[in-house]
């Protein structure tokens, strides 16, 4: 019997153990080369192992068991003969837990009847911790471990709450101006680009010009030293079923509006079929969020470190302002920029913020730019 290991391959220098998150294929079943084994999760990305032979594959590893790279997780003993067609034909389904779903617990039945006559019962206090410990099994509650990826944002943020000196700045933008932009020139940006006009590219593009303007904003603490960037790598939040990734869109600066467009559509889809690879994951100077989308009015975004800043967009709601000593109703929205004190002043911030609301508040600048 001819017997080769399956292992945890190497995706990156800096990814030293993942997860195994869900085997494709049963104990004892014939594979083919190439067939697709498990997905690994990683801090990061999830990724696929294929078979590096054909024949009977034995499982080494269980679902959720957190691997370092180079452990074993199957053989596969090529000896074995098996039906190479039909495991081709047929694509493997994964393996279903054998946990109790919870839609499946049937709650205790409970029948109504007369009340007895009361009796002393010397044992009341042992009964009532014995039916209260039934009817906490019989109420759904489950336990499930973390995804990998959960545990690192759970870690990552603890990190910057605990390892920053983060700050918040408010400012609030009027939207009327990149409404009326996006309504006049958006059926003509999507004839000629294929995407539309959408506010992300208008924000990234202006906080990218305000970066290279602002360098200690694009900038980041290394121990004792700073590290500054005469790029723009803009990290665009992105939520996906696992949680929130945020993969950066590279050289905002040199970009055109619908490039950025174009690769943020491009990103979003990859993040939520859970392709994105460790290399669209990496880097990143700045990043942006908008809670709007779900809601948000107002919300203190939390910083992306190594990332000093990062500037939460929320929704749009018409409210009466000042304009010109008269009331108007128009479309407002908050902006929050949350910031390391040990490396940006608030003096700073508070520029930064508003000199991107101010550039924003008359788009077709960047518009022409673009």
């Amino acid at each position: 019997m001819a017997l080769v290991d399956i292992k945890v391959p190497s995706i990156g220098e800096s990814v030293t153990e993942v997860t195994l998150a869900r085997w494709m294929v049963q104990e004892g079943q014939y594979v083919v080369l190439d067939q697709i084994l498990c997905e690994f999760e990683s801090d990061k990305a999830t990724f696929e192992l294929p078979a590096e032979v054909a024949g009977k594959i034995s499982l080494l590893a269980a679902e959720k068991d957190d691997l370092s790279v180079g452990a074993i997780v199957a053989q596969i003993d090529t000896d074995a003969v098996g039906d190479v067609a039909e495991a081709a034909a047929n694509p493997v389904q994964p393996i279903q837990s054998p946990a109790t779903p919870l839609a499946t617990i049937t709650p205790p039945k409970v029948s109504i009847q007369s009340a007895p006559t009361p009796e002393l019962n010397l044992q009341a206090p042992k009964a009532a911790s014995e039916e209260r410990l039934n009817l906490d099994e019989t109420r759904g509650d489950r336990r499930e471990k973390m995804s990998r990826m959960r545990r690192t944002i759970a870690r990552r943020l603890v990190s910057a709450k605990n390892e920053t000196a983060m700050l918040t700045t408010f400012n609030e933008m009027d939207m009327t101006a990149i409404n009326e932009l996006r309504k006049t020139y958006n059926d003509q940006f999507v004839a000629k680009y294929g995407v539309k006009l959408g506010f992300m590219s208008l924000f990234c593009k202006a906080c990218s010009k305000i970066l290279l303007e602002m360098p200690e904003v694009n900038a980041f603490v290394d121990g004792d030293d700073i590290v500054y960037h005469p790029y723009t790598d803009i990290a665009v939040a992105i939520s996906t079923p696992n949680g929130l990734v945020v993969p950066p869109v590279r050289n905002v600066q040199d970009l055109k509006l619908h490039e950025i467009e174009l690769q943020i559509k491009d990103l979003a889809e990859k993040a939520r079929n859970g392709t994105l690879s460790m290399q669209d994951m990496t880097g990143g100077t700045f990043t942006i969020t908008n809670g709007g989308v779900f809601g948000s009015l107002m919300s203190t975004p939390i910083l992306n470190e190594p990332q000093s800043a990062i500037l939460g967009m929320h929704a749009i709601k018409d409210r009466p302002v000042a304009i010109d000593g008269k009331i108007e109703i128009r479309p407002m929205m908050y902006l929050a920029l949350s910031y390391d004190h040990r490396i940006i002043d608030g003096s700073t911030s508070v520029t930064f913020l508003v000199r991107v609301k101010t550039l924003l508040e008359e788009p077709i600048r960047l518009l022409l730019e673009s």
